[in-house]
């Protein structure tokens, strides 16, 4: 069989933790043959596998997607999640016209780089938390996830491309007024359940993330709708930029910036509650929808 897969998915299958390749009518998973301590870490171990030259082999009959739930692709990854703000042009100045306007921060001299932490992942289906008490302005934020698939450091642009294992689908999950409070995003970003991610990863082979559309709804409502050509900084270069003086390692995710469309860009601000639904579908990838609910105290 290849080496690499088309869609490789995280799963959970009578109880039980499992990584498969989903087929392409999407209908069923053939689970793949792994450790139980490589079906706990997920496609995780998938990469890790192929980067140290291992091949994947099949282990059993496929199972009926309908019967297992799907996980995060990368259920708990090793390290916080690169993200990038404002990089679509459009983003850009939706966002310079609300309460950013008086940030004098050119976002198209170099690319705003945050983390989320890994524990903030949440699977394609999973419900997402509004904090009680913490904030009052939680907004989506409709994502292209870059995988990382081998290690480097000072990445060229040139190369970069060669070092994505491959492509997933995220809502980056931002508390704006705790955002605009520490005046920095990290805690904004990273609460519990604020990086819902999946449904899978498509292989880099298999896909090209510089050529594709992201779209949001919001309780079926269409709110974003943008392609990634129209980033301000494409994939190669955030990679260069990302590794400039530091490794990155098989299994690191970056969150390549949303498209126009955020609750926080329209007049009035229009944030999220609870009972609302948000789906994030990329073409070629798949969609990932998540309920939003209240956190009980």
């Amino acid at each position: 069989m290849k080496e690499t897969a088309v869609r490789i998915a995280s799963y959970v299958f009578n109880g039980e933790p499992g990584v498969g390749l989903v087929s392409g009518d999407g209908l069923s998973v053939t689970p793949l043959a792994l450790d139980d301590a490589g079906r706990q870490i997920g496609v995780q171990a998938v990469i890790d596998l192929l980067a140290a030259g291992g091949r994947l082999a099949e282990a059993g009959a496929p199972l009926p997607l309908a019967d297992v739930v799907l996980r995060a692709p990368l259920p708990r990854p090793r390290r916080n999640l690169w993200c990038v703000g404002r990089n679509y042009h459009a983003h850009a100045k939706e966002l310079s016209e609300s309460v950013f306007k008086d940030n004098d921060a050119d976002p198209q001299s170099w690319p705003i780089v945050f983390t989320k932490v890994p524990e903030c992942v949440v699977g394609p289906r999973a419900q997402v938390l509004l904090p009680t008490g913490v904030s009052e302005q939680i907004d989506y934020e409709a994502e292209l996830g870059v995988v990382i698939g081998k290690a480097g450091k000072n990445i060229s642009r040139g190369a970069a491309l060669d070092y994505v294992f491959g492509y997933t689908v995220i809502n980056d999950v931002t508390a704006r007024d705790v955002q605009m409070r520490h005046q920095q995003w990290d805690m904004g970003k990273s609460f519990d359940t604020f990086c819902p991610m999946g449904p899978w990863i498509v292989t880099a082979d298999e896909f090209d993330g510089t050529r594709t559309r992201v779209r949001c709804w919001v309780n079926g409502e269409l709110r974003q709708d943008g392609l990634t050509e129209n980033m301000i900084f494409d994939i190669p270069t955030l990679i260069e930029t990302i590794s400039r003086g530091i490794t990155l390692y098989p299994g690191d995710v970056i969150a390549t910036g949303t498209p126009a469309g955020v609750g926080m860009g329209m007049k009035p601000a229009r944030y999220l509650a609870a009972g609302d639904v948000v789906r994030v579908e990329i073409d070629g990838l798949g969609a990932i929808e998540n309920a939003f609910v209240q956190e009980q105290a």
